[in-house]
């Protein structure tokens, strides 16, 4: 049996319980952002259930243009206002340059990415960055309340960067 046939006998297990109907906005008016590190459990790591935020991942959980995309139609189109950046200790995204990954893909592939993979040596100011590109967007509709942290992934705590 592969991976996807277990995650669906779980997902059976699962639908028997399932609570339908649920509100579409989400209930605390929060989207947050982090890095799809398989370690981070979002939910739990702030104590959220399902229904309380967005919770949106990508590769270093950076604010790119599609992330500003789907923070814009969050607040535009689900009322929320708050939103928080997670980043994390010993990211995948340290270990690499943009230029290393664009050779790298290149040379494989004869092609260079249109994309920017958005790589990082610094955890405070990448976090940083990403905060300013939600501040300075004119489409986000409030982002008076936007907050950026970085978890430790040895000790599971989170540290504000301001």
């Amino acid at each position: 049996m592969g991976i996807a046939d277990e995650l669906l006998a779980h997902n059976r297990a699962y639908a028997e319980t399932y609570t339908p109907d649920r509100p579409l906005p989400p209930r605390r008016q929060l989207a947050v952002v982090a890095c799809m590190d398989s370690r981070l459990d979002t939910f739990a790591m702030l104590g959220l259930e399902v229904g309380d935020a967005h919770v949106m991942r990508n590769a270093g959980g950076v604010i790119t243009d599609d992330m500003i995309r789907s923070l814009v139609i969050s607040q535009r189109k689900l009322g929320t206002r708050e939103i928080i950046l997670i980043h994390h200790t010993d990211c995948g995204a340290l270990t690499f340059t943009d230029d290393e990954l664009r050779n790298q893909l290149l040379d494989e592939t004869g092609l260079k990415p249109t994309w920017s993979p958005e790589s990082f040596r610094d955890l405070d100011a990448d976090l940083r960055q990403s905060m300013e590109r939600i501040r300075r967007n004119p489409f986000m509709v409030d982002t008076s309340q936007v907050r950026g942290f970085v978890f430790d992934v040895h000790s599971g705590e989170l540290r504000e960067v301001r």
